[in-house]
């Protein structure tokens, strides 16, 4: 089974003692993991996961689809393929994420206990968030001072503004980790948000020149949010998460009933004003891994919750800069490999699979691994990989900014009662 093998270290007194090395294999989604990832949903309500078996299906199919072309072979039922092709650009008149899916390359990934094989978490990259015609929703924030000389008194103002950006950005988010495997060491959510900036970096063309993360608000026990209830709910009267669904199929209601002047959000009470840019508390440490990782806060929001969206431009996340494409060399024992990186393969036909490892990266691109990593990579010596250097790794799973970056990132519209990245 994988992940039973073992490697040898080299214990403090010069002896050698069994432990195993790698915890967690990542892996493309595949159709067999509809009911995994559905229950994995239905933990926290996302809009790019909803618990819904047909729509993850169609999710997995179009994934699947996208890691064939990444890795150069044809997917199933069309003529022609290739990494880079894509719809991208094309315009359609539906306008929600089932919309963007067709027309934007999307990346569903699923992290393995290397012990049990089974699937514990997901995470997702989609290419591009929207596009010409079909704009990503957010609200613009900026200060209006108000100045009397006669009285000499001021007061400055918060106002938001609908902002529709056809700009196209990738969008990382659909990060969510069973409860019970937050906390460990080596980190399986750092695992699962950092694999996603290897990918980008390995297959660069396929994505946008900037990277978009939707934060997490806070909610209530019921699902709720005291932004969208003050707010949203007056011009669009629904419930938070129904209104969050409507977007599952149709987001031109958002340009159709949201105001398009400028709001006063001073005007609110305290604990609205609050919320302008909050996210939850199980989003914090996600935040602050991609705060780790470039990604800033520029004043914008969402227009349902006031959760906030970072950003940075993509060839200047380290990660992805520090991605590079080698050689897989011969076996040599995890007490020979000095290094620590993210160590992936992709195939003609789609399957990817990624460990977090020791290993040994030379100048010359050859990168050597333990047995246990080449084994659960699937792969043989002389095959084409791709690595990112881990600087917080460390075989004991390190003590980065992202060690307990378990929760999910909200993804393209993700909601709701524990989102984050």
């Amino acid at each position: 089974m994988l992940g039973r093998r073992r490697a040898a270290a080299v214990g403090a007194g010069g002896g050698t003692r069994e432990r195993r090395t790698i915890v967690f294999v990542i892996r493309q989604a595949k159709p067999e993991d509809t009911a995994t990832l559905v229950k994995l949903a239905r933990m926290v309500y996302f809009i790019n996961l909803p618990p819904d078996e047909q729509i993850i299906a169609g999710k997995i199919a179009q994934s699947t689809r996208c890691f064939v072309k990444a890795g150069g072979g044809v997917p199933a039922g069309e003529a022609g393929g290739g990494a880079g092709r894509g719809s991208r650009g094309r315009r359609s008149s539906i306008s929600g994420l089932a919309a963007m899916d067709r027309e934007s390359d999307l990346f569903v990934f699923v992290i393995e206990d290397a012990e049990t094989g089974a699937v514990i978490g997901t995470s997702q990259i989609r290419a591009h968030q929207g596009g010409p015609g079909n704009p990503n929703w957010s609200m613009k924030l900026s200060e209006k001072k108000f100045v009397s000389a006669r009285l000499g008194l001021g007061t400055t103002h918060t106002v938001g503004k609908l902002y529709g950006d056809e700009s196209g950005p990738t969008e990382i988010g659909g990060l969510i980790l069973e409860p019970g495997f937050r906390g460990r060491r080596p980190s399986p959510g750092r695992f699962l948000s950092f694999v996603r900036f290897n990918f980008i970096g390995l297959h660069r063309a396929l994505f946008a020149d900037r990277v978009l993360a939707e934060m997490a608000p806070p909610v209530t026990a019921s699902g709720d949010n005291v932004f969208w209830d003050h707010l949203g709910r007056k011009f669009i009267p629904v419930k938070y998460a129904e209104a969050d669904r409507f977007c599952q199929h149709n987001r031109a209601f958002i340009a159709e009933l949201f105001p398009k002047e400028e709001i006063y959000l001073t005007l609110f009470p305290l604990e609205v004003q609050n919320q302008i840019g909050a996210v939850s508390k199980d989003t914090v440490p996600a935040r602050k891994l991609l705060e780790g990782q470039g990604f800033r806060a520029r004043g914008f929001v969402d227009p349902f919750d006031a959760a906030p969206h970072l950003d940075v431009a993509t060839d200047e996340i380290p990660l992805v800069k520090a991605t590079r494409r080698g050689t897989l060399g011969r076996v040599l024992a995890a007490g020979r490999c000095p290094d620590w990186a993210i160590v992936s393969v992709l195939s003609r036909q789609g399957e990817f699979r990624a460990v977090e490892t020791a290993c040994k990266v030379e100048r010359s691109g050859v990168v050597s691994v333990p047995a246990e990593a080449m084994d659960l990579l699937g792969v043989r010596a002389g095959v084409g990989v791709g690595v990112t250097p881990l600087e917080h790794g460390g075989r004991e799973g390190g003590r980065g900014e992202g060690e307990r970056a378990d929760q999910p990132v909200r993804g393209a519209r993700t909601k709701k009662t524990q989102r984050t990245t």
